[in-house]
């Protein structure tokens, strides 16, 4: 009786497990055909068969494929150490130190998931929800770096710019496609390029040089 007490007690644990697993098949199964057909030639049906499971799994657990890219782009930003961003973030008051973890963050997220992105900017140009999407989610990550150059006391930031011209001018540098032209074509190592975007954007950016008493 108390074997039988505890295979219950741990039931809904177990199907948790269950449902989250079948969530993360459906996820990876989604990317594998986005990125290798394209997100216009995949359909839940291609999903669902490449993971599977039923067609109505898929939808229970995702709604649409509109479902499925935002379910890809939250665990991207987990894969690249959202929280671990934040936590370094917070432990210093110092701009140099925020801006080499804002760009640790983006070397991550284009590291791990450069591909999905490009894929989502691209299929944008022909399809106006995944457009909505990438923009949404660029005007989201220009929105979190105000706050971060906001927080900076007056004077940081070098003479004529404004945190909106401070984030203009970090978006041109730390984009997908400088990250992949470093890594593929002139063999830049990840830690190399995070090094090279956090040295450039504290002299872009702050009034004083790094290294500057």
């Amino acid at each position: 009786m108390e074997n039988q007490t505890g295979r219950r007690r741990y039931n809904s644990l177990r199907r948790v497990t269950q449902a989250k697993q079948t969530r993360a098949e459906i996820a990876g199964a989604a990317r594998r055909l986005f990125l290798s057909q394209g997100w216009a030639a995949t359909t839940v049906r291609d999903v669902a068969r490449e993971a599977g499971v039923a067609v109505p799994t898929v939808y229970a657990a995702y709604q649409n494929k509109a479902g499925l890219v935002w379910a890809l782009a939250d665990a991207a930003d987990l894969a690249a150490g959202l929280p671990q961003m934040i936590d370094e973030l917070e432990a210093t008051t110092d701009p140099r130190r925020h801006l080499a973890a804002m760009a640790g963050y983006d070397r991550r997220l284009f590291e791990r998931a450069g591909d999905l992105i490009a894929l989502i900017r691209d299929a944008g140009r022909t399809e106006p929800e995944l457009a909505d999407f990438y923009r949404l989610g660029r005007r989201q990550v220009g929105e979190y770096r105000i706050q971060v150059f906001s927080s900076w006391p007056d004077g940081t930031l070098r003479p004529g710019l404004d945190a909106p011209t401070a984030v203009d001018i970090y978006a041109a540098l730390c984009t997908i496609d400088v990250y992949t032209i470093l890594r593929t074509e002139r063999s830049w190592s990840p830690d190399r390029i995070e090094r090279w975007w956090g040295e450039a954007l504290a002299r872009k950016l702050l009034s004083r040089p790094a290294g500057a008493p």
